[in-house]
């Protein structure tokens, strides 16, 4: 029987997002290709540091001892590598213990189409337009800001702690669209006004219920080794919608902060949040710089500016 990746969490991850890879990224971009090809088969034995997603997802293949009679989480490298110079990588997945057995290296090709073959919960990538395309095709995904939260840390995580903003994330664009267009009052109107009205789901709306269910196999909510945050700029007249429709979707946060325009970068160190999702770099590249943070690109058409 074939392996089925409907039942676990899949996490699709680019190479540059697990590991350090900047400075390779450097010569791609500033020589080209036949230079970064030479540079990597050149470096074949040199192993990689570590990359701003390396503890998350170290993290998260650990679930599987945890469950022993089924595996809870696979961790795929989707990389736009070609096959020829993507062995130091692997090298580098050995080296560090990783539990990564799958891979899709594909030249230089749009990823997207590949992400819905092994069934996607989360893909994580440092390149922008791949993390775009897969959001408008209806998947989780986030864009790791490399450039200030590496990890080179030998630091175990034994609980997973995952951060969200709500609008645009958690939730869709419709209120931050009034936000943008109308204000802060208006905006606390339209959401005092529609309390009752579950908001529509957002891009990350399914991989929050999925952690929910990993977390509902651990009977003590308090030790489950994944604990989630709403991290968001509404202030506290606008958070019954929020946290109903929640309670609607049949999930709950473990943690929640109604910042009212307040820097969320503070909040999530003290959290010691191992990724945060925001859909504005004006909160994402405050908080790459305490905690691994990802941008989610606004979906085709939800751009809420517009």
């Amino acid at each position: 029987m074939p392996y089925d990746l409907t039942t676990p969490l899949v996490i699709a991850i680019s190479s540059r997002a697990l590991f350090n890879l900047e400075e390779e990224n450097r010569i791609f971009e500033k020589d080209g290709l036949d230079a970064y090809t030479h540079y990597q088969l050149e470096h074949e034995k040199d192993i990689i540091p570590k990359g701003a997603a390396f503890p998350l997802v170290e993290a998260f293949l650990r679930l599987n001892e945890l469950t022993k009679d089924r595996r809870v989480v696979e961790v795929i490298i989707v990389s736009r590598n070609s096959p020829d110079t993507s062995l130091r990588i692997f090298n580098a997945i050995s080296e560090y213990g990783l539990d990564i057995t799958r891979a899709a290296l594909v030249g230089g090709a749009d990823v997207t189409p590949y992400l819905r073959s092994f069934h996607t919960d989360l893909f994580l990538s440092a390149y922008g337009p791949d993390v775009k395309r897969a959001v408008d095709e209806g998947i989780a995904a986030g864009q790791i800001l490399t450039g200030v939260a590496h990890s080179d840390a030998e630091t175990r995580v034994d609980q997973i702690r995952i951060a969200f903003d709500g609008d645009a994330v958690l939730f869709n664009a419709e209120a931050e669209r009034v936000f943008q267009h109308n204000g802060l009052e208006a905006f606390t109107r339209h959401e005092q006004d529609r309390a009752q009205v579950p908001l529509k789901k957002g891009p990350f709306a399914n991989f929050l219920m999925t952690l929910s269910n990993i977390q509902a196999l651990f009977p003590d909510r308090d030790q489950a080794p994944i604990r989630t945050a709403l991290v968001t700029s509404r202030n506290a007249r606008a958070l019954e919608r929020p946290l109903l429709t929640l309670r609607d979707w049949g999930v709950r946060v473990d943690e929640a902060f109604f910042l009212g325009g307040v820097s969320k970068k503070e909040v999530l160190a003290s959290f010691g949040a191992h990724i945060f999702f925001d859909d504005q770099q004006v909160h994402a590249d405050p908080a790459s710089e305490v905690v691994p943070s990802a941008l989610v690109p606004y979906r085709a058409g939800d751009n809420p500016a517009e």
